[in-house]
């Protein structure tokens, strides 16, 4: 039967793996306590790879002007070539916000910070972070590599299958295996993505006078007084044929009285 020689191929397989794995160990186990020490990225895949850095920052600062200020931020993010990811406005007694992220090209994020932020004499937060993701983005690529050279053995192997039962046991083992090549795949795309463009969070705000509870009622009670004049008015010019009518009404009874009198 094929099928015992199908398992012998994958365990097989597996077997290689897993020797190759423990020779790495036993390696490691034979090096001196200095090279024990935490090794850089190159010392495990040769040559020094190219740096992979994820730069975020944040500022926050006051203006005086809520709208040139945004606009001075959105002219800074058309220039240079960046985007909003993300834009929030905030309003509190006695003060008024605005945050907005900005995805921006790596090699741009100092002159979009300069141009974003221009005219600011003080900055309440300035926060710029630098990770270097290097050698995860190196491990990434490494499994991801091995991974796919597994599922080409995996296609090989599907060719050489003679029944059913190969075919269905070979292609449960390959979907698994591009379920986790995909999984891998998307964490590097972001990685790649972060690289590329670096994060930058502005936010500005602009303190506006505080009223009491008691200025405000009063305000609001003033305001209130003038529109119901302002109403009274209108319903008289409304009526103001019963109005006059009421007036010589009056004026007739009185005179009346007078001639009975």
């Amino acid at each position: 039967m094929k099928y015992p020689r199908l398992l012998f191929i994958i365990v097989l397989l597996i077997f290689s793996s897993c020797s190759q794995n423990a020779e790495s160990s036993e390696m490691a186990v034979q090096l001196p306590d200095k090279a024990m020490a935490a090794p850089q990225v190159e010392e495990y895949y040769g040559e020094s790879p190219e740096r992979k850095l994820i730069k975020e920052g944040r500022v926050e600062f006051e203006t005086s002007d809520m709208a040139e200020t945004r606009k001075t931020v959105a002219d800074a993010v058309k220039k240079n070539n960046s985007y909003i990811s993300s834009d929030q406005e905030y309003k509190s007694p006695g003060r008024i916000s605005n945050t907005v992220v900005i995805r921006v090209p790596a090699n741009q994020f100092d002159q979009l910070l300069k141009e974003a932020t221009a005219g600011v004499e003080k900055y309440d937060t300035k926060e710029i972070h630098v990770r270097d993701i290097t050698e995860e983005f190196v491990d990434i690529e490494a499994r991801l590599k091995t991974k796919k050279e597994l599922e080409q053995r995996y296609i090989d192997l599907l060719k050489q299958a003679r029944n059913v039962t190969e075919i269905v046991e070979i292609e449960k083992q390959a979907t698994e295996l591009r379920a986790d090549i995909e999984s891998v795949e998307g964490r590097l795309k972001y990685l790649q993505n972060n690289v590329a463009f670096s994060t930058l969070s502005v936010t500005f705000y602009e303190n506006v006078p505080h009223e009491t509870v008691f200025g405000q009622k009063f305000r609001n009670g003033f305001r209130n007084g003038w529109d119901n004049l302002i109403w009274f008015f209108v319903m008289l010019v409304n009526i103001w044929p019963f109005v006059i009518l009421g007036i010589l009404a009056g004026w007739g009874i009185r005179r009346y009285r007078r001639r009975k009198k």
